[in-house]
């Protein structure tokens, strides 16, 4: 009786790391291709197209309001209010200030407002990635960014590391680049699908004292449409 106990606990710590080692090899949400059929924004900028991919399952009210936000025009005409080559560029204010921009959530008198954070363990900031601007913790409105960097800051890596940081997103981090300080601090809700090249385009812009290009960079328009797979 004793060896069969013995035996059959053998077997289920076997199981349990075997579906352990199963669930590792999972791709990050951010390393997968969509499924068809999922919503995608394309941006039409001055500058070219970039089309975006969501992650509704990790952070569902940032994807609800952006695509709503998307669907009503809001974004349309909205200029990249301040560009940082190496790090992002940002945009969703509709007085290009840095200061304005509403969410599609309302507080108890009606009244557009901001919604709460959404962190996920399973998102980073890596180059590429789609994120919440806010001023402060839940201060989520519209504006958002797109991480540009394509390399570490010094030390980060090292961070990531000594953080326990998931050996996966440290190697995409160290592949790619990304802002990984950021993690935990905004929220990541989308990743570029097509069009980083854009987005590098955009980061070069000459810029002022305050990062806002000198020649103004715009969002022509935003349409939502549904992924397709290349056969």
């Amino acid at each position: 009786m004793k060896k069969t106990t013995a035996a059959l606990l053998a077997c289920l710590l076997l199981l349990s790391g075997l579906l352990s080692a199963c669930g590792s090899s999972e791709p990050l949400p951010q390393e997968s291709l969509p499924q068809q059929g999922d919503p995608i924004a394309v941006l039409e900028t001055s500058a070219g197209t970039i089309r975006l991919r969501f992650f509704p399952e990790e952070a569902p009210l940032a994807v609800e309001n952006f695509l709503t936000l998307a669907k009503e025009g809001y974004y349309d005409g909205i200029s990249f209010h301040r560009v940082m080559a190496g790090f992002m560029v940002q945009s969703g204010d509709p007085t290009g200030t840095g200061s304005g921009g509403r969410s599609i959530y309302t507080d108890a008198a009606g009244n557009r407002g901001f919604f709460q954070d959404e962190f996920s363990s399973r998102l980073f900031h890596f180059r590429g990635a789609l994120s919440m601007a806010n001023s402060g913790s839940n201060t989520n409105g519209s504006q958002f960014f797109i991480v540009q960097a394509n390399e570490l800051a010094d030390g980060q890596e090292q961070a990531l590391k000594s953080a326990g940081t998931d050996r996966r997103a440290v190697s995409k981090y160290q592949a790619e680049g990304g802002t990984p300080w950021l993690d935990g601090k905004h929220t990541v809700f989308g990743q570029v699908l097509e069009g980083m090249e854009v987005v590098d385009a955009i980061a070069a812009a000459q810029t002022d004292e305050d990062d806002r290009p000198l020649e103004e960079i715009t969002i022509l328009s935003v349409t939502v449409e549904n992924y397709m797979k290349q056969e």
